[in-house]
């Protein structure tokens, strides 16, 4: 896929990049592709016939709550907890037998030479694990921040922004790496550059938009931001 490149972003109209913020699944790990297969299943067990498509627009990349409130106004509160319950204690499993960094990503960040960090929708627990397990963790430990950190999740821009802030960084001056709709508006609505990565799940025209670089290899990354 030929990236798309921002005019504003060609032209160097804006200020240099100081700090990656790295979406956590689908971006470092290559766990959205289970996270949808799970989340399915468990939509034609407790009564939701959610198809894939319906499943990364709905939940990818969006925040416990706002999954477990949609399933909520659907099946009711009780089944909505139950579904959480299950989805977590599954992907902790399928995590367990094998989970694999992005596709690319660990070229990407041997080249970066950019200061990182991660913030993402998926709790402090989950990361721990996802990251431990794919050997990510300690390439970003105390550098890694969740939703649960502050009061709205994605597309919401409350996150990135308490990424930048934590790491001493002008909004302006991030970029963010997202592979889901939620995920680059937020970055968008934060004021910091998205880069898109249209290698999961989520087709590439849901991550389209202002400010916004869409690619598909993440191999490309060190040197989209680098402008090239």
């Amino acid at each position: 896929m030929s990236p798309a490149r921002p005019a504003a972003y060609s032209a160097g109209m804006i200020k240099p990049i100081e700090l990656v913020i790295f979406d956590c699944d689908g971006v470092l790990v290559d766990s959205e592709r289970l996270a949808v297969r799970l989340q399915v299943a468990l939509g034609a067990e407790l009564g939701w016939p959610i198809t894939a498509d319906e499943v990364v627009e709905r939940f990818i990349g969006r925040s416990k709550e706002s999954i477990v409130g949609q399933i909520a106004e659907r099946l009711g509160a009780e089944t909505a907890a139950l579904w959480w319950s299950l989805l977590v204690r599954r992907h902790r499993d399928a995590v367990d037998t094998g989970l694999d960094p992005v596709d690319g990503l660990p070229e990407a960040l041997a080249a970066l030479t950019l200061p990182t960090c991660v913030a993402s929708s998926g709790s402090h627990a989950k990361m721990r694990h996802t990251l431990g397990r794919t050997g990510l963790y300690a390439h970003f430990e105390g550098r890694i921040y969740s939703a649960s950190e502050v009061s709205r999740g994605k597309p919401a821009p409350d996150l990135f922004l308490y990424a930048a802030r934590r790491m001493g960084v002008d909004p302006a001056a991030c970029a963010v790496v997202e592979d889901s709709g939620p995920g680059v508006a937020a970055a968008r609505a934060a004021g910091m550059r998205a880069f898109g990565y249209a290698g999961g799940p989520t087709p590439a025209a849901r991550l389209e938009g202002p400010d916004t670089v869409v690619f598909g290899d993440m191999r490309a990354l060190p040197e989209l931001l680098a402008g090239r």
